[in-house]
């Protein structure tokens, strides 16, 4: 990594070109963030159910988790002083607009939103200055905002509406592919099926078919950018363990690399050991592809739950009133 240019968003620099994709609930917290930040990455804290264990949380889910917004992101300066923190804020969260101006507010240094297209994203974060410039709140630096796409019609579709809504584009874009791990923007049928051909020939023509949606969507990000006389990254998410599917992704034209699910199994990640332990366990054939809360499908590990939700129905005991219907 040493050899590696840095990611360079607008004023920000990041070191090392990773970023820490943000994983929930209280899988990616202040701890981890804190310690991807230290050595020369970017840490990002999700914020799903960011407030977890707040006392109040069961009766005040909301305040709670705007709360911990500023106290997560506090604890992870005091990690990481000089480095670079943000957040991964869902568009199907609820309330979406309070916590995107909670985390600015906070000092942010970056928002990464998915979930759905974050068409409003700049919106929120503009309101957030300006309440902030209302009360006499000083600006260090405006918070770096990227959404999360995975085709090149995404791309174009939200960088379109940003440019004829708000006359800007995004600072960064994350481009998640159909290997990662959550939310993803794909329909189950083609994970299935991606799922299903396990031979090194298919592999390969998967592999290859998404690596040139990669480059379409690195060119039209690149083209827009020039557009507005700016350097856009593209950092491209989904598979990568290695270090050399990291170099392979700079091959093709990425600017960085957001990686999550490599960062699990770490002694500074925020997740309890017992979850831990269940990565390290699982057996290829332990994952899953299933339909996520937000109603986009995802992958997971085969567990006692998973088995007891194919067989039935689970209604939930408590709503913690987490996402839009």
């Amino acid at each position: 990594m040493d050899k590696m240019k840095p990611l360079v968003i607008g004023d920000l620099v990041i070191e090392k070109p990773v970023i820490q994709g943000g994983m929930g609930v209280g899988i990616s917290l202040s701890s981890l963030a804190g310690a991807v930040a230290k050595v020369g990455g970017l840490g990002i804290i999700s914020t799903a159910q960011i407030g977890f264990r707040e006392p109040d949380f069961k009766e005040n889910p909301l305040k709670a988790n705007l709360r911990a917004i500023g106290s997560e992101l506090k604890k992870a300066r005091e990690i990481a002083p000089k480095g670079a923190i943000g957040f991964n804020i869902m568009v199907a969260t609820k309330h979406y607009d309070m916590w995107v101006k909670e985390a600015v507010k906070a000092g942010a240094d970056a928002i990464i939103s998915g979930a759905g297209l974050p068409v409003s994203l700049p919106e929120y974060a503009e309101a957030a200055y300006e309440e902030m410039k209302a009360v006499g709140k000083k600006l260090l630096r405006r918070t770096k905002l990227a959404p999360i796409v995975s085709t090149a019609k995404a791309a174009m579709v939200i960088c379109k509406m940003w440019d004829r809504k708000y006359h800007r584009v995004p600072d960064f874009v994350v481009v998640e592919g159909p290997l990662a791990g959550g939310h993803l923007g794909f329909s189950r049928e083609q994970l299935t099926e991606l799922e299903a051909d396990t031979t090194d020939t298919a592999h390969t023509f998967h592999k290859e078919a998404y690596e040139a949606e990669i480059r379409s969507i690195i060119d039209f990000v690149k083209k827009l950018g020039e557009k507005y006389g700016k350097m856009i990254p593209v950092v491209v998410a989904g598979g990568i363990y290695t270090h050399e599917d990291v170099l392979r992704q700079m091959e093709l034209g990425a600017d960085g690399v957001q990686v999550a699910t490599r960062f699990v199994t770490t002694e500074e990640c925020d997740a309890p050991e017992d979850y831990k332990q269940a990565y390290i366990q699982a057996k290829q054939e332990d994952i899953v592809i299933t339909k996520s809360p937000v109603g986009m499908p995802g992958r997971a590990i085969r567990n006692a739950f998973l088995k007891q939700v194919e067989a039935e129905r689970k209604p939930p005991k408590h709503c913690y009133q987490c996402l839009e219907r």
